[in-house]
């Protein structure tokens, strides 16, 4: 399993603007139709007005190169850029292995 995180920031509510129309528009909701979708959620920092974190996990690499070779790109750059977004990303490769013993003892199930 691959996480990406990728934080959006803009101006003037911008990035906001921008999560808002992505999914009035239809486009979450076919990216999370997608073949090898796991999630894909935006968060908003409480520390921060102006960025958006996108949390858009997928099953393999090659479930990512479909996503990214699907017209649905397009959409996506086009809004980016309408909504002059600047973006940083972080990836996360799923090990598998869970949590470790001595860290199950602070999670409350």
């Amino acid at each position: 399993m691959i996480t990406v995180h990728l934080y959006y920031t803009g101006s003037n509510g911008s990035a906001g603007a921008f999560a808002e129309e992505m999914v009035r528009s239809g486009v979450v909701s076919s990216i999370r139709a997608e073949e090898g979708n796991l999630r894909y959620e935006y968060f908003f920092p409480m520390d921060d007005p102006e960025t958006v974190l996108l949390i858009d996990q997928w099953r393999d690499q090659a479930a990512i190169d479909a996503h990214h070779a699907s017209p649905m790109m397009a959409q996506i750059a086009a809004l980016r850029e309408k909504y002059d977004l600047h973006m940083q990303v972080e990836r996360f490769v799923s090990d598998d292995s869970g949590l470790p013993e001595q860290d199950l003892k602070y999670i409350k199930k």
